[in-house]
């Protein structure tokens, strides 16, 4: 026990479960130049977590994939929180409805308290429209890390 006991990283999910995401999210990039990261924390306290995610985005450098087609699946799991944030050049090219119902998918498998299902569901549903719009060239590579990110 550390100094700060209650500091302590919150589990949220098993590392087998890390693992299931962790593969779907290789699995979404297989076929695309594009980049998914999934975020997760307990709060998003005193902002909106569309504004947190794109916070988040930017602090992980996300913008600076090379065709700006990276993805951010936000999670504040206490607060009942999420956001994708999509950079400009995948977000513009599937357009707002589509960004809507993948959340309304996660939303309606964290009711079922499905969560790594809902994650890596909305994951390769992103992976499909990132293979439809940035096909995988062979000069393509993983421009990002592929595992989840927990923040407090």
């Amino acid at each position: 026990m550390g100094l700060f006991p209650f500091n302590k990283k919150k589990d949220f999910f098993t590392p087998e479960q890390q693992q299931r995401m962790v593969q779907a999210i290789q699995n979404a990039e297989k076929n695309t130049s594009g980049e998914v990261r999934v975020f997760v924390e307990s709060k998003c306290r005193y902002m909106d977590p569309v504004d947190r995610a794109k916070e988040i985005f930017f602090n992980l450098k996300m913008a600076n994939t090379k065709d700006r087609n990276a993805v951010l699946l936000y999670l504040a799991l206490d607060d009942h929180q999420l956001a994708l944030f999509a950079d400009e050049g995948i977000y513009q090219r599937c357009g707002a409805p589509y960004w809507d119902d993948e959340v309304k998918k996660i939303i309606a498998a964290f009711t079922k308290d499905d969560y790594t299902g809902g994650i890596c569901l909305v994951v390769e549903d992103i992976g499909e429209a990132l293979k439809q719009q940035f096909p995988y060239d062979t000069g393509d590579k993983n421009e990002l890390p592929d595992e989840i990110i927990f923040g407090n």
